[in-house]
């Protein structure tokens, strides 16, 4: 196994970033349906305006897509880059534009929330206030986490380190991670604990359809 480099960890890449203006408006789409069930160009105004963790997922996505355009979109990728700054320091939302993040991504509520660019995560995911991803330089653990999909994380919650969090798991307020969580699993405590096997179901409410899903398919930057 090779060693884990925080260093060469630490570098943004673009994994994470639309690999075209199609793969973009398709994700962006995605995430608004969790917001507003719908897609439409309403709901994109509305929600851009006044919902603070869908505009900082539609302006991330958006700045990672400028990053892979020829001379940085001419500038426009510095612009995107600035705008996504300042919304970092306006809502408390770090996530790097390159970050893997798959459809349907939801912020709910904003402030102190913070996921390393190396971190992966699925489709249909429920991040809520306080919730930190993060890189963990040494030891057996070290790398970022890899989060499946439906997956909830509640208010405060810590996943630090190589942790691998299954699909439909949830993860319970101010829970401090330290090993993997298995797919329907419900861990809470410091450290954390598996508590149950009821998972995130109740949780993820109004999921991408399958077919806006689809779409999205492939949507990544193969780097």
């Amino acid at each position: 196994m090779t060693e884990f480099d925080p260093q060469q960890a630490a570098r943004a890449h673009r994994r994470g970033c639309p690999k075209n203006f199609t793969a973009l408006r398709n994700l962006i789409r995605a995430d608004l349906y969790r917001y507003a069930g719908s897609t439409g160009v309403k709901a994109f105004a509305r929600h851009f305006l006044f919902t603070p963790g869908f505009k900082y997922s539609a302006t991330m996505r958006t700045c990672g897509y400028l990053k892979t355009l020829p001379a940085r979109g001419f500038g426009l990728y510095l612009v995107g880059k600035a705008y996504l700054l300042h919304l970092r320091y306006k809502y408390g939302i770090a996530i790097p534009e390159y970050t893997r993040i798959g459809p349907g991504l939801m912020i709910n509520r904003f402030s102190g929330v913070f996921i390393n660019g190396g971190v992966e995560i699925g489709s249909n995911v429920n991040i809520t206030h306080g919730t930190v991803l993060g890189q963990l330089n040494r030891g057996p653990r070290a790398g970022n986490p890899v989060i499946g999909d439906r997956v909830f994380f509640g208010s405060g919650a810590k996943v630090i380190g190589r942790i691998f969090v299954g699909d439909d798991a949830s993860i319970g307020a101010n829970a401090v991670v330290t090993r993997d969580v298995p797919a329907q699993g419900v861990a809470g405590g410091v450290p954390a604990k598996i508590l149950s096997d009821a998972g995130s179901q109740g949780y993820i409410n109004r999921q991408v359809p399958e077919w806006l899903m689809r779409k999205c398919a492939d949507c990544f930057v193969d780097d």
